[in-house]
């Protein structure tokens, strides 16, 4: 099979995956939304940095080096999953120790048992994540669907349970457990691989060596990526920490079903013509541009109708929400950006810029955050988003001296979609500000309104012969 009909192959399922566990998700947080209280969704946002630092400390980086080694064999595999396990164990101590200390931090007693649960996460995803590293190198996400999805589907069903018995914030708690028990579980079941016991120093020396400082950038990117959850849990009431929470997930399904589908089969394709940067230079131009054609709409639109948008899915007691998701749609629409200008650097292998790139990035969050925190949670949302215009900045200028694409030949390449995008949000504006209030008036709002916002973007991509939507009749609908 070709790299190319390997990566459309795995492009298809990784998307179905993306959507079938998205929509899953969708539903279940819909009913949880409506059951819970935003100060349940806020006492687990005050987890959300602890939990992406202890994943990358896990990870350590050294299962990126697994995809990128073109002759990993059985001593690599089965060193990383000893290695990993090993550390689960050790982060997920430290969680336990640190208990009392986080819920005095946040002021939230109720953290303390919370923490001491929530957390077992850490010893349950090392046994599966050698398993899963392994079918994204093989780009197999036909099986990771068939894994995936049920997982979700029993772990949403057991919060769902969970909360119309009355346990509150504990039904996210054993969702989250739930499903990741039955991935791990299921990886193993559909995995023909086994570790051996064997812990090859040598190879932990090297991939460790590449996925040091991944996992220093990786920590450093954990924490900033969350620092708002912790600023927002310290000084701004548990409940706005709720609607931020909520703002942020929401914001993350479009771009976790789009974005996240192409990062996970664009690291393993970029890692086999890394030496070639012709090659390198095409597939990221053209991979951008389509994550973005789809995107950028939906992230559009979604801000001019998140009113309605949230007043149905959420219902009322929701709307004060509706700012920040408006102003997380900016930040939704640069991730792509970043990810796969960062993926050009360590398919090159360039950690150490990489790493360098994360602490100049994060050093400006932390002045950032100085600077708009006596004006509010407003500034601190703006401040986050210049931030991210600046990281594109930065990490585009790198990125392209490596593949001859620089930032001035991206912009140039990505601003058509976002004016597009931009006429076609102002077109479903118009049409929810021309709807006078009635009955069901929300629903015709959402419906109407992006309905004619998505007619008037394909529309004038048509007919401007857009390059994405050109390569996406070409290419996509062809095969």
């Amino acid at each position: 099979m070709s790299l190319k009909t390997k990566t459309l192959h795995g492009f298809f399922w990784s998307l179905t995956q993306q959507f079938g566990v998205q929509l899953t998700m969708i539903l279940v947080t819909i009913f949880l939304a409506r059951i819970l209280e935003p100060a349940d969704f806020g006492l687990i946002g005050m987890l959300a940095v602890f939990m992406a630092l202890g994943n990358s400390l896990i990870d350590a980086g050294m299962t990126s080096s697994l995809i990128r080694t073109k002759d990993a064999d059985q001593r690599d595999f089965s060193t990383v999953f000893f290695i990993n396990l090993a550390v689960g164990v050790l982060v997920y101590l430290a969680m336990v120790f640190s208990a009392g200390l986080i819920s005095e931090f946040f002021n939230q007693p109720a953290l303390k048992a919370i923490i001491k649960v929530y957390c077992l996460t850490f010893l349950i995803y090392p046994f599966s994540a050698v398993q899963r590293t392994r079918l994204v190198k093989n780009m197999d996400f036909k099986t990771e669907l068939k894994i995936t999805i049920p997982s979700t589907i029993v772990g949403g069903l057991l919060g769902l349970v969970l909360a119309f018995q009355g346990f509150g914030v504990w039904a996210l708690v054993g969702m989250n457990l739930a499903q990741n028990l039955l991935l791990s579980v299921q990886f193993w079941v559909y995995s023909n691989w086994r570790p051996s016991w064997v812990i090859d120093w040598e190879r932990f020396k090297y991939h460790f060596g590449y996925g040091a400082k991944l996992t220093l950038a990786g920590v450093i990117n954990s924490v900033f990526s969350n620092i708002y959850h912790l600023v927002i849990g310290k000084f701004f009431p548990v409940t706005q920490l709720g609607y931020y929470t909520k703002a942020d997930s929401l914001k993350q399904i479009p771009v976790k079903n789009i974005s996240n589908t192409l990062s996970k089969v664009t690291f393993p394709m970029f890692s086999e013509i890394q030496d070639d940067d012709e090659k390198l230079k095409v597939a990221y131009k053209r991979i951008m541009q389509q994550v973005l054609f789809w995107l950028t709409p939906v992230m559009a639109l979604s801000a001019v109708l998140a009113e309605p948008l949230f007043r149905i899915v959420l219902t009322e007691k929701w709307i004060p929400a509706v700012p920040y998701f408006q102003i997380l749609c900016f930040i939704g629409l640069m991730f792509p950006i970043h990810s796969y200008n960062l993926n050009i650097l360590k398919v090159k292998g360039r950690s150490d810029l990489f790493l360098k790139l994360e602490i100049i990035k994060k050093s400006l969050t932390v002045v950032g955050i100085i600077i708009a925190l006596p004006y509010g949670i407003f500034a601190l949302l703006w401040t986050q988003v210049i931030l991210n215009l600046v990281a594109f900045g930065i990490n585009s200028f790198y990125s392209g001296r490596f593949i001859g694409y620089n930032v001035w030949s991206q912009l140039r390449d990505i601003l058509p979609i976002f004016l597009i995008g931009g006429v076609a949000a102002i077109g479903g504006w118009f049409v929810k500000g021309s709807i006078g209030n009635f009955p069901a008036v929300d629903w015709i709002q959402l419906i109407g309104g992006g309905l004619i916002g998505i007619m008037i973007y394909f529309l004038i991509s048509w007919g401007a012969k857009s390059e994405p939507f050109v390569d996406f009749r070409k290419i996509i609908l062809k095969k």
